[in-house]
């Protein structure tokens, strides 16, 4: 057999590793896409609205026209300003609970994943308990201990967020742990907080991006529900889950105040997952080892 012919076999392996990096890279740039438009939707709220957000002189319920591009509601606000809005709060809680739910979930993950015997055990049935605990019934006690604010819903849903990371860094950090690299570092004199710092975080840190990103996206439908129930920004914040809940009485004569913000939920979700799902593709490490 010669030198080429030993190649075969591994040619098919390599070839699918090559296309779903390209898928990857494909996946990717459409999420980016996708998600990239809200968000310079949200940034250029926060310098340049249509009219003002409490502004009720457009008249109930108009349709789109050259004044309101996509009609007012029932109190006579713009439609466009509100979706606008709406933009920058689902941003703002994506990235607020995600925020949280890093610091907080990577913290208790690794501290449970150093943590031996009943110390361990303790930890972890913790952090299933808080993954058990509903996130609304966790928002509605931190809102009546403050009150109905897109702080409070924030909170509520990186704290919900924070175990199901913390249980994911458990399990990452525990096999890195295992490796032959660590006891080696450890034997020769490396403390654990440079070993965490150097060797831990680098090597989870591609799984933990992608599951933050998907978080990213359950974060923004949890802002959008709990808006829905009134426990989210307080007029006249309009967020997208409040706009849902105020259109749904007039769907039928003025559907762009629930098609809308509708749309663009799903068209926010759905390219947060894909940038999810193209960031694992290219940050596997199979494929990366491939590459080098």
């Amino acid at each position: 057999m010669t030198g080429t012919d030993a190649l075969e076999p591994a040619r098919p392996k390599n070839a699918a590793r090559a296309g779903r990096r390209v898928r990857g890279t494909a996946t990717l740039v459409v999420g980016c896409v996708l998600a990239g438009a809200i968000a310079l939707l949200a940034l250029v709220s926060l310098f340049w609205l249509p009219f003002p957000a409490d502004d009720t002189s457009g008249g109930r319920l108009t349709g789109p026209g050259e004044g309101h591009l996509l009609g007012t509601d029932k109190l006579g606000r713009d439609l466009f300003t509100q979706v606008m809005t709406g933009s920058r709060i689902a941003v703002e809680a994506g990235l607020g609970s995600v925020l949280i739910a890093a610091v907080i979930g990577v913290t208790l993950g690794v501290l449970a994943a150093f943590a031996q015997g009943w110390l361990d055990d303790t930890l972890s049935a913790f952090l299933d308990i808080l993954i058990a605990f509903p996130t609304l019934l966790l928002a509605m006690l931190i809102v009546a201990a403050r009150s109905a604010t897109l702080g409070s819903a924030v909170l509520a849903i990186g704290l919900a967020q924070s175990a199901v990371v913390a249980r994911l860094a458990r399990i990452l950090v525990k096999r890195v742990l295992a490796q032959d690299y660590i006891t080696a570092a450890r034997t020769s004199g490396t403390s654990w907080p440079r070993t965490v710092l150097g060797h831990v975080l680098p090597n989870i840190w591609p799984t933990l991006v992608v599951n933050l990103a998907l978080q990213f996206g359950l974060a923004v439908l949890a802002e959008a529900g709990l808006s829905y129930l009134g426990l989210g920004a307080p007029p006249p914040n309009a967020s997208w889950g409040r706009m849902l809940q105020e259109a749904q009485a007039t769907f039928t004569t003025a559907p762009a105040g629930a098609l809308a913000p509708g749309i663009l939920l799903v068209l926010l979700v759905i390219g947060v997952n894909l940038i999810a799902d193209g960031l694992r593709d290219t940050l596997d490490p199979a494929t990366r080892r491939r590459r080098t």
